[in-house]
């Protein structure tokens, strides 16, 4: 595993892993995951963001002061926002992540994306919504469906995760097995990994 991705990788099917630390209003989160979005900008590819509405207007203020036509990819489908909490609503029951409605809700919209002959970039925190909420489980198994996405549809994934929700040393078998779930690890992993 790559501990220096690559900017924050986006080859076809990079599964990047970021940890960042929330000070300044996700200050961090929005720098770097805005600038994995704008690479894909620049590299003519598609994007889509799997985030709070928080998150989504921080990488749409973020793009558009960096000279991107949001209204314009908007409209030629090249960014696509969707909501984690609505994702994970229909794809996570009682706490078990469900492979066809995972499958269900995100094929549609990544084939969409791909149709149009753009390379696709994913931003993704389900897995930190679902890591906070106590559905460790489920987090891991999103993770691994994402791998499962990914073998049929080339597209690189950013998933982001707020050090300090990973951090507990009790924790630490789930978050080897999460940083095992991507190809790279970007930011700084918490104090209790590695140890």
């Amino acid at each position: 595993m790559d501990s220096h991705a690559r900017a924050i990788g986006a080859g076809p099917r990079d599964h990047v892993v970021l940890f960042y630390q929330e000070a300044h209003n996700d200050r961090e989160l929005t720098e770097r995951a805005g600038e994995y979005l704008l690479a894909g900008f620049c590299a003519d590819e598609a994007a889509i963001v799997v985030c709070t509405w928080e998150h989504q207007l921080s990488f749409a203020r973020y793009l558009v002061r960096a000279g991107v036509d949001l209204a314009a990819a908007r409209a030629r489908g090249t960014y696509v926002e969707l909501g984690a909490n609505d994702i994970i609503d229909t794809a996570v029951v009682d706490s078990q992540a469900d492979p066809a409605s995972f499958w269900a809700e995100l094929t549609p919209v990544i084939r969409r994306a791909s149709e149009s002959g753009h390379p696709v970039r994913i931003f993704g925190e389900m897995v930190a919504l679902l890591w906070d909420a106590g559905q460790v489980s489920a987090a891991i198994e999103v993770e691994a469906m994402w791998n499962e996405l990914a073998a049929q549809f080339p597209f690189s994934l950013l998933c982001a995760y707020p050090a300090r929700s990973v951090a507990g040393s009790g924790q630490l078998d789930q978050l080897t097995e999460v940083c095992r779930a991507h190809s790279a690890v970007a930011g700084e992993a918490p104090a209790s990994f590695g140890r």
